[in-house]
């Protein structure tokens, strides 16, 4: 596994941008995951005022102490907006979940100095993996995707 996904999943506190009123949404299901094994999650939404029983954020710069790490899971066109946000709150560990990626994005973190982990679910990484995810690990690990 590359040295940056590894550290942001040694990451304790992580903020999520992309968690959403629809319980069908992929951010909901991350938040709630990284929860489960033990991460203290932050979620950060502009509109809602919790998930579940937690309250949402509207900007990483509400929460006290800082995160450690950034898990970005919103529509690519997003992504620079959010990125700034997070680079003035002093986080440099950022995910960028599959479907949020772009050029833009990607050259945006890296002339900022972040450290991006991107092309992957992080749900592919964290171990145990479960359920269709360590198939699909499996499968990134026979083409040497993984």
């Amino acid at each position: 596994m590359a040295t940056i996904k590894s550290e942001f999943l040694r990451c304790k506190r992580i903020a999520v941008y992309g968690v959403s009123r629809s319980d069908a949404k992929f951010g909901n299901a991350v938040f709630r995951e990284l929860k489960s094994r033990g991460y203290k999650v932050f979620p950060i939404h502009p509109d809602m005022e919790k998930i579940d029983e937690d309250p949402c954020y509207k900007s990483i710069s509400e929460i006290e102490p800082a995160v450690d790490g950034v898990l970005i899971n919103v529509k690519p066109t997003k992504v620079v907006e959010i990125l700034k946000d997070v680079i003035k709150s002093g986080v440099k560990n950022v995910w960028l979940q599959q479907g949020s990626e772009s050029e833009d994005a990607l050259k945006f973190a890296q002339d900022n100095n972040l450290n991006v982990s991107s092309n992957g679910c992080i749900l592919m990484y964290m171990e145990p993996v479960k359920g269709l995810h360590s198939a699909h690990r499996w499968i990134w690990r026979l083409i040497k995707q993984y």
